[in-house]
């Protein structure tokens, strides 16, 4: 792959998380590449459909040391952010380097061997703030493989236009279904919701900090960490008001399976559907950290903070409590700390004061 590149800090990655541990590692006067695979800049956002308006998107948080002003809550929220991202970038001279795939992550005794398609970099500590955007979660069900109609998941959601005059169903309860179905149901011929559980609304602001907490705890464990979303509840906003009067948002509890022309209960009713919307969220991007063996028994991998617990070097921003948008920029922050003492104690002329 050519000639091997050493660098004290690779960051993977430059959404919300990636962006964060950047302004914080160029504070501390770390040396330092972020390698993005994304085509420009705005992390998943670039990618969310153009109806997503920046006032129905959840969550947007400024980065450490430069506000959004842009607030305008009629544009689209990836432009918005895309643009805000870029700006960031250029502010704080962030050099990532896009688009670059990093393929692997391999354990080289004093160093971690980053590769990449642009190159092999020789890594002291490793942050690695791939998210979730590139693993939707499919869940199985039992004749997925015989439905005439099409299935979809909200990856790959664009907008409302391509449902007119279709029998849609939606299954997931997150904030992504949620606002899909609003926006395709004036338009399909007939829409459907389906849950594993029964929703929860929330009155007022989320308070994620219990919800937060719990995730923290399992993957302290070595827990899959489960979405910090998920477990927040819905917001109760005026517009989801007026969708669950117009009977938009009642919920069927989930089905059985799949069958040749749609859905069927485990009582034997059935319903005829056109396209599954499979919003069921999306797991962490993390299968080019398979070679360093970091997953445990559990399934998850053991984390202390935004360290794993069984590597001090390797630190993983946007994974368990740290997924939210506020909660990457605290990651960001302390991923950062700790690997300037380590950098320090290991090797002292590689770290400032």
């Amino acid at each position: 792959m050519g000639v091997t590149v050493d660098v004290d800090v690779v960051v993977v990655g430059a959404g919300q998380a990636g962006l964060s541990a950047g302004y914080f590692l160029r504070r501390a006067g770390l040396d330092f590449v972020m390698l993005d695979h994304a085509p420009r800049a705005g992390g998943a956002w670039q990618f969310r459909w153009p109806s997503l308006t920046l006032g129905a998107a959840h969550n947007i948080h400024d980065l450490p040391g430069m506000p959004l002003e842009d607030r305008d809550p009629e544009r689209p929220a990836s432009e918005v952010v895309s643009e805000y991202f870029a700006r960031y970038e250029r502010e704080f001279e962030l050099d990532v380097r896009r688009p670059v795939d990093v393929t692997a992550v391999r354990d080289a005794g004093g160093r971690l061997l980053v590769e990449s398609s642009e190159g092999v970099f020789a890594a002291r500590a490793l942050i690695n703030a791939t998210g979730t955007w590139d693993r939707p979660f499919w869940p199985f069900k039992r004749g997925m493989g015989s439905f005439r109609g099409r299935h979809m998941h909200t990856v790959d959601y664009r907008g409302p236009e391509e449902f007119a005059g279709l029998r849609v169903l939606v299954v997931g309860g997150g904030a992504s279904g949620t606002q899909a179905l609003m926006e395709i149901a004036p338009l399909a011929a007939e829409t459907t919701w389906v849950t594993r559980r029964e929703p929860v609304w929330v009155e007022g602001a989320f308070d994620g900090h219990a919800a937060v907490a719990r995730v923290e705890e399992r993957v302290r464990q070595g827990l899959p960490p489960g979405s910090v979303v998920s477990a927040t509840g819905l917001l109760l906003t005026e517009e989801v008001r007026a969708a669950r009067e117009r009977g938009v948002l009642d919920r069927r509890p989930m089905f059985e399976r799949v069958v040749s022309e749609g859905v069927e209960w485990a009582d034997g009713s059935r319903l005829g559907v056109d396209v599954i919307l499979w919003a069921t969220g999306f797991r962490a991007a993390l299968d080019h950290l398979a070679p360093l063996r970091l997953r445990g028994p559990g399934g998850g991998i053991r984390m202390d903070g935004t360290r794993v617990a069984d590597d001090p070097r390797i630190h993983l921003l946007g994974y368990g409590p740290s997924a939210s948008t506020i909660g990457a920029n605290r990651a960001g922050r302390a991923a950062v700390r700790e690997i300037k003492s380590l950098l320090r104690a290991v090797v002292p002329e590689a770290v400032g004061a």
